[in-house]
């Protein structure tokens, strides 16, 4: 930790939530100042890479003057009146639950800029003009203000809003950069998404009017004073619908699978490492300490619908990933998201502060290794033209062992880090979320959690196999020569989808690990081995947070 007085901190978050929505203006403008490139793209594209990296950078100075040793006190908080009439007030802050989310929101997002930036190059394949590359920087900025604006905010109006406004970038970077089946899929996304939120905001409005404020530290502090009984059930099953949708619980998922499927590389990685972590960011900030009566009657719900889609999700990769079922490599993936977040779920749903520290580790776990998934399976469908398992697993197939060794060891290294394996980050969360199904707390059915806990640990065997089936398939092909590649047209009058640097790599030859591809997942792959090695890092910012939290919520 370094020392940082409140005041900077308090205007280093600032920065970090409003940086984003002025650099998406600047981006609209004809030559972000001062960096002007070899052509309009270059030029708005390294404007995105500096504006992230700038948030990332602030971030991780926010990050070490945090206070470590008083984790669940919210730090750097801005508290200003907004809307008097209705007590609604720009209140910012963060803490140990938070600060984790904020931090990797920050790297992915500049993560991405820089693999848009490097692919999207002049000569790499791209559309001409600036026109696309200034519409695709600023929703990507948008989009990072207002997830980090949704891990910052202390106001439930406020949360509100800022949720909302991750909504239609992601709508338009599927719609537009997408592949095939574009359009559907964005508009499930945003017709499942939008209803969740208006079911949300009712009950948002319920507890804020109801209490007297919409103060989220304050209303915490209540610990449901002031509610009643019915008025918590209420509005944590309103509030717990709508963070549903976004999370996705089963049976919510359903728009999941085509917005992966249909999204750009970018917009995969955000949408699965970011955007599924504002739902259950939402259950542990706004429905455990606010309505814990009403968690308490939920709890048991939510445990079944997670272990339901613990193992469902499972099932569904297993189908994708059979020879003959014409899988989609980056369906699979959403797939997989559906059963990892059933873990996250299954840990706060136990509402012990080991569950809940389980769930908060899952969900840093799970960005971090499915954000490097989707980026592995752009790098593929880039050189063979498809994500298609058949046919990457075909005659030739993919053969990424003896083709592109490099290529090949990262997607293994991936997938044993998204199936558990002990010694890396996807280990630890999905064990102490089962911990905590074991011995959920007091007033909570135990014999129905064992149960839960059951279907949960055979949802681990499945995953294994499932993502040891992928392995099998795409890395150990044989290694005759690589059939045509299976071009997929984009529809005539639309760009390129972001994240493409050109034409399949021709038959008989595949490209390995390039040199932005390694700068860009270099992180990705240390920090899955540093959290998985040295948990406490992680563990010791969440714990005291999530004791606190629940303090008055284990009656």
């Amino acid at each position: 930790m370094i020392d940082i007085s409140e005041s900077v901190m308090r205007l280093l978050l600032v920065f970090i939530v409003a940086a984003p929505l002025v650099g998406a203006a600047a981006a609209l403008l004809p030559a972000p100042p001062g960096l002007r490139g070899t052509g309009p793209d270059q030029a708005v594209l390294r404007h995105g890479v500096t504006v992230t990296g700038a948030v990332l950078l602030a971030s991780l100075v926010l990050a070490a003057g945090f206070d470590h040793d008083d984790p669940s006190r919210m730090q750097a908080t801005t508290d200003l009146s907004w809307i008097p009439a209705l007590d609604v007030r720009i209140h910012l802050g963060v803490d140990g639950i938070s600060l984790p989310l904020i931090v990797l929101t920050s790297l992915l997002t500049f993560l991405c800029a820089l693999h848009s930036y490097a692919t999207r190059r002049p000569g790499s394949g791209a559309p001409a003009g600036g026109h696309s590359a200034r519409a695709f920087t600023a929703l990507l900025l948008v989009l990072a203000s207002g997830t980090l604006a949704t891990f910052a905010a202390l106001d439930l109006v406020l949360f509100f809003l800022a949720f909302e406004t991750v909504l239609i970038p992601m709508y338009f970077l599927i719609a537009r950069w997408g592949g095939a089946g574009r359009r559907a899929a964005a508009w499930k996304f945003i017709l499942y998404t939008l209803l969740g939120s208006v079911v949300m905001l009712l009950g948002l409005l319920l507890v804020g009017l109801q209490a007297g404020t919409f103060d989220m530290v304050a209303l915490a502090a209540g610990e449901g004073r002031g509610l009643t009984a019915t008025v918590q059930v209420t509005a944590a099953l309103a509030i717990g619908l709508g963070l549903a949708v976004k999370t996705p619980m089963w049976p919510l998922h359903t728009w999941l699978p085509d917005a992966h499927t249909a999204a750009p590389t970018v917009g995969s990685v955000l949408l699965a490492g970011v955007l599924l972590k504002m739902g259950t960011y939402g259950l542990v900030r706004i429905v455990l300490p606010i309505t814990p009566h009403g968690m308490q009657v939920l709890a048991p719900y939510l445990a079944g619908f997670a272990a339901v889609g613990i193992v469902y999700g499972s099932l569904a990769c297993l189908s994708l990933a059979r020879r003959g079922s014409g899988g989609d490599l980056k369906r699979l993936i959403a797939y997989s998201s559906v059963g990892h977040m059933g873990f996250v779920l299954l840990g706060i749903a136990s509402m012990t502060p080991t569950g809940v520290n389980g769930a908060l580790f899952a969900n840093v776990a799970h960005g971090l290794i499915t954000g490097l998934l989707f980026f592995l399976v752009g790098a593929v469908k880039e050189r063979y033209g498809t994500a298609d398992l058949d046919t990457l697993a075909g005659a030739g197939g993919a053969a990424l062992y003896g083709r592109a060794p490099r290529l090949g060891g990262l997607l293994a290294f991936a997938a044993v880090a998204s199936l558990g394996l002990p010694g890396l980050a996807g280990f630890w969360g999905e064990m102490l979320a089962m911990f905590g199904a074991f011995e959920p707390a007091e007033g909570l059915n135990r014999p129905a959690f064992l149960v839960f806990l059951s279907v949960a640990a055979f949802g681990t065997l499945l995953t294994a196999a499932y993502l040891l089936v992928v392995v099998r398939r795409v890395c150990m092909g044989a290694t005759a020569p690589v059939p045509g590649a299976v071009a997929e047209a984009a529809a005539p009058g639309h760009p390129a989808p972001a994240g493409a640097a050109g034409p399949p790599e021709p038959p008989g030859t595949l490209a390995d690990l390039r040199g932005h591809e390694a700068a860009t997942w270099t992180p990705l792959v240390a920090l899955t081995v540093l959290a998985g090695l040295w948990p406490a890092v992680l563990l010791g910012l969440t714990d005291p947070a999530v004791q606190q939290l629940l303090a008055g919520g284990r009656s």
